[in-house]
């Protein structure tokens, strides 16, 4: 898992695994299984992964910072919106 693997190049392994453990055990978060592999993200295939999951999910936003997923701009199906952050903070804000 990505978080993993992140959180694992600064902190040992078995921190690494600990806190996914403990962030898996929330309330509000969800384990989503992927039920098909639309492989949309060429330049960095490892980038699918969020694709995937956000399609899975019928998730309205794919926020992230990630240049690669520009591309899915000009996909047509599935249909998903990335937005960044900061536009991200601006639907939620009241």
């Amino acid at each position: 898992m990505e978080y993993e693997e992140i959180i694992a190049l600064k902190y040992h392994p078995e921190i690494a695994k600990e806190v996914l453990r403990t962030l898996l055990k929330l309330p509000n978060v969800h384990k989503q299984f992927i039920y098909y592999r639309w492989h949309l993200i060429n330049a960095d295939p490892d980038d699918n992964k969020f694709v995937d999951c956000a399609v899975s999910a019928n998730a309205h936003y794919l926020v992230s910072h990630d240049k690669h997923l520009d591309i899915l701009k000009n996909v047509a199906f599935p249909k998903l919106v990335v937005l960044r952050l900061d536009e991200f903070k601006l639907i939620l804000s009241p």
